[in-house]
């Protein structure tokens, strides 16, 4: 080598650094590709994604074959550098080309092409595949050697390499991924996917209509009463009770009612026959579960028990769908009937409406981990029934009670003092 012609030696040398470099940004723009978005062009037969994939099934021998070739041409640069710089500078060049190449090394084949494929793991990885493939055909078999070597070392560290819990989400995670996509997601569709997530830690206790609100016939009641309660409803599904809200007996459908009604006359226990048995559900049941239960049992409704069967309300298909979906009947978005805005821009809510309704409507961040509903929690705070108008602070929010009636907060006048803003006098 000691003479072969210096413009060589400095062509063969710049060649290799340029090696360093295709070696170091494959590397990088393999590990940073997007695993999620790598496997849905794959699954669409796209052949540079298939051609990646099939090198990312085993990265012990891709990382074997770049390492290999990455270690190769930084030595043999080395060598040839150490060459050129004794011919040159005599044994004092030894010292020069060991800190010229590495300042060399260092930027021009590690940290900017290593930079470029972190920002660009597409551009860089899918034609890179091009070369490592055959590459690695080319070299398997001391590929093979130094992964045997490595992976025996690997195992006795106790380290599982078929060990796949990395490349899983969990429902936390995979919230920031849709948190995070940005526009490539609607907005409306990012609001559904989060909807979903949240049924696992909600239950069917948050969504339910409590039993104060449940409408349904007393069959307790004359018959006069019942058919007019029969004519006059509103809803599609009406329970049926003797008594108490705690005795129910059925689910009378109106489709069935018809038939009820068009009898010569009318009975209790016609009425009762038209209806179907009740469908109890325990008040901790997670929405996502009840959903499915839903769909397994081809039910619409179910009645909410506490631990002691006492019934808490109901729960329908349509309010667990509601949760995903947003409102089916509300006139316009974001419109609740139970929040309604003032003239002086603040909210008169209804003292039971729903916390979680609240924050959705207004978005904000009452504590939704007590009381369901914003009289529960003003009771709660207060820790006793207020008798007379009372103002309290929960963080930024302030609830100022307006209308009592018996042991229940009817109307509360409720409004949020931005940070960093003086609050207006009220």
């Amino acid at each position: 080598m000691n003479d072969t012609p210096l413009s060589i030696l400095f062509g063969l040398l710049a060649f290799l650094i340029i090696c360093s470099g295709f070696f170091s940004s494959s590397e990088t723009g393999m590990m940073s590709l997007n695993r999620y978005r790598l496997s849905h062009r794959a699954k669409n037969r796209d052949k540079s994604a298939l051609r990646v994939s099939r090198l990312l099934e085993r990265p012990d021998r891709l990382i074997g074959v770049i390492l290999i070739g990455n270690n190769f041409v930084n030595i043999l640069a080395s060598a040839i550098a150490t060459v050129i710089a004794v011919r040159m500078y005599g044994d004092a060049g030894i010292a020069i080309a060991t800190a010229l190449l590495t300042f060399v090394i260092l930027i021009f084949a590690e940290v900017t092409p290593k930079t470029l494929a972190a920002l660009h793991p597409e551009r860089v990885a899918y034609p890179a595949s091009l070369i490592l493939n055959p590459l690695l055909k080319l070299m398997y078999p001391l590929v093979f050697m130094v992964n045997a070597i490595t992976n025996g070392l690997i195992k006795v560290m106790g380290i599982n390499q078929n060990d796949n819990s990395n490349d899983q989400l969990t429902p936390e995670e995979l919230r920031t991924v849709v948190l995070e996509a940005g526009a490539m997601i609607p907005r409306r569709h990012k609001t559904m996917l989060l909807s979903i997530l949240d049924l696992e830690s909600m239950t069917v206790d948050d969504i339910m209509i409590p039993r104060h609100d449940i409408q349904g016939i007393d069959l307790d009641d004359p018959i006069e009463s019942i058919l007019d309660q029969v004519k006059n409803c509103r809803h599609t599904r009406l329970v049926l009770y003797k008594g108490d809200i705690n005795n129910v007996l059925g689910i009378l459908h109106m489709r069935n009612a018809s038939r009820f009604m068009a009898l010569p006359v009318p009975a209790k226990e016609d009425l009762l026959a038209e209806a179907r048995e009740p469908y109890f559900i325990p008040e901790t049941t997670p929405l996502q579960t009840q959903l499915l239960n839903f769909q397994r049992l081809k039910r619409r409704i179910g009645i909410v028990v506490d631990e002691y069967g006492d019934v808490m309300g109901i729960v329908t298909l349509e309010d667990i769908l509601e949760e995903i979906v947003g409102d089916f009947t509300s006139p316009m978005s974001g419109h609740n009937e139970d929040i309604k805005p003032d003239t002086k821009g603040n909210f008169e809510v209804d003292g039971t409406a729903s916390i979680r309704d609240i924050n959705k409507t207004l978005d904000w961040a009452l504590p939704i981990d007590g009381p369901k509903t914003l009289n529960g929690l003003i009771i709660e705070r207060l820790e006793s029934i207020p008798e007379a108008q009372v103002c309290l602070k929960i963080g930024p929010y302030r609830l100022e009670t307006i209308e009592i009636s018996g042991n229940l907060v009817q109307k509360v006048r409720c409004w949020e003092v931005k940070t960093g803003k003086k609050a207006k006098q009220r």
